[in-house]
């Protein structure tokens, strides 16, 4: 009967854990069982989506991030 009764209480403590822990981590989990859904939908295509980034990636293709203009001839020093 020991044995029964330990049982019992360890499937009740493992219930009460998940149910602790599917509350505790609801919009995590929300978030990746959405994307899992989404992964596994054959009829799901990323490219569909609107996505509302219009600028250029490179909005200015001429200027270097260090500020190193690379148009100016090698001679040329640049002056600090």
């Amino acid at each position: 009967m020991g044995a029964i009764t330990t049982s019992v209480i360890a499937i009740a403590a493992l219930v009460l854990g998940w149910i602790t822990m599917e509350m505790a981590c609801k919009p995590c989990l929300d978030k990746g069982r959405e994307a899992i859904d989404r992964s596994l939908d054959p009829n799901y295509d990323p490219d569909d989506e609107n996505n509302s980034i219009q600028s250029p990636l490179n909005p200015n293709p001429d200027s270097s991030p260090d500020g190193i203009n690379e148009n100016v001839p090698a001679t040329a020093a640049k002056i600090v």
